[in-house]
């Protein structure tokens, strides 16, 4: 059995986001940008179906 998502997903941001950040504040901006800006709009949500928000709202709107 894998990581469960959370470990997996704190993994990944570790190694792609945290090593060559030189600031605590670096750090928090770049983090703040992956959630924002990235993984909240193209995860998918069971409660939208399976969908990502972006493509549940284009849905909606059509």
């Amino acid at each position: 059995m894998g990581q469960p998502r959370s470990e997996s997903f704190f993994s990944t941001l570790k190694r792609e986001l945290l090593a060559d950040r030189p600031s605590r504040a670096a750090a928090r901006s770049a983090i703040f940008e992956r959630i924002e800006a990235w993984y909240n709009i193209r995860r998918l949500h069971s409660s939208l179906g399976y969908r990502s928000p972006t493509e549940y709202e284009t849905v909606l709107a059509a």
